[in-house]
């Protein structure tokens, strides 16, 4: 169900899109329902990411930006090159606690430059969610977002 940008490209024109649009919808709002019928004692429920989200970041984050309307990237199931330039939400090997979004793209897509403001922006739907969502420079220079749940009791 989720696209954690990858997978291949989705196929279809405008008519897939609106399909694909009104999946991820039903599918946030029934992690937006689990989210209130599990945090019944928080002050906003809404806002703090459930058991089911923590046990599976991947796809939880990957979730969330979708329905944010942020595009994901995708790679060629033959070639294994990237196509579309978009976000990837990956585990963390040495920390299961926490997933990593880059920003990537196409060779020459420009999707380097786009990555500050593309970051921030995850990082600001994954905040609103009340995931802790920090961005970061890696050692190529380039920067990821760090998403971990919330540290208890704020």
């Amino acid at each position: 169900m989720y696209d954690d940008g990858d997978g291949p490209p989705r196929p279809g024109g405008a008519r897939e899109a609106r399909a694909r649009a009104a999946e991820v919808r039903v599918a946030f709002e029934g992690m937006l329902q689990i989210r209130r019928l599990t945090g019944a004692g928080a002050a906003d429920p809404e806002a703090v990411p459930a058991p089911w989200e923590r046990r599976r970041m991947v796809r939880a984050v990957a979730l969330a930006l979708e329905a944010a309307g942020i595009a994901p990237s995708a790679v060629d199931a033959d070639s294994g090159q990237r196509v579309a330039t978009g976000y990837r939400v990956a585990g963390v090997p040495d920390e299961p606690g926490a997933v990593r979004v880059e920003w990537l793209g196409p060779h020459g897509s420009g999707a380097a430059a786009e990555e500050e403001g593309a970051l921030a922006d995850c990082a600001r739907v994954l905040g609103r969610l009340g995931w802790d969502a920090l961005v970061y420079r890696g050692r190529s220079r380039r920067r990821f977002v760090e998403v971990r749940p919330p540290h208890p009791g704020g």
